[in-house]
């Protein structure tokens, strides 16, 4: 492994993490970090184009096939949890900046970090769900508008306001 991606793996400290902003001010090459998938979406959406724009416009449930390393992890996730689900959009455009978002040819182009677009500098998908059912290392999720064999790079808890005063 060369030294770029076996530095990437550790959390940078307050200092090194002042210095890579300089030195990509500077001129220099900016540092690179890696992003390991922890699970695989399985789902009937094969292409882009049956996917619909947001989870909640008819997305089907899709399954979350976690790797065997990441095991302990996923051990305390039980059926009726929410969760945020964290995908990389890896069939994403990544050289967009700007879009017309929705259907509405109409609407004017906005920065696409003002919209939902799964095209943008990088494409991580961000979506809200319902754990429906988990058998072992496979979750099944509500609403999940990610393509079959999407990366999936983390998965949270929702956390209850009132819970967490």
């Amino acid at each position: 492994m060369d030294e770029e991606k076996a530095g990437s793996r550790t959390a940078p400290d307050d200092i090194t993490a002042g210095a890579s902003v300089a030195a990509d001010r500077a001129g220099q090459a900016p540092h690179r970090y890696e992003v390991r998938p922890v699970a695989w979406v399985e789902s009937p959406l094969k292409r882009r184009a049956q996917a619909p724009r947001q989870g909640s416009e008819g997305a089907p449930p899709a399954w979350l096939v976690f790797e065997p390393e990441v095991a302990e992890a996923v051990r305390d996730l039980r059926a009726g949890e929410q969760v945020i689900v964290l995908t990389w959009l890896d069939r994403s455009r990544r050289d967009e900046l700007s879009t017309v978002p929705g259907d509405n040819s109409a609407s004017p182009q906005l920065g696409v970090f003002s919209t939902r677009s799964p095209d943008r500098p990088n494409p991580i998908g961000l979506r809200w769900a319902q754990i429906l059912a988990v058998e072992g290392l496979r979750i099944l999720v509500s609403e999940l508008e990610a393509l079959d064999h999407t990366p999936v790079i983390d998965i949270k808890p929702v956390l209850d306001p009132v819970a967490e005063r």
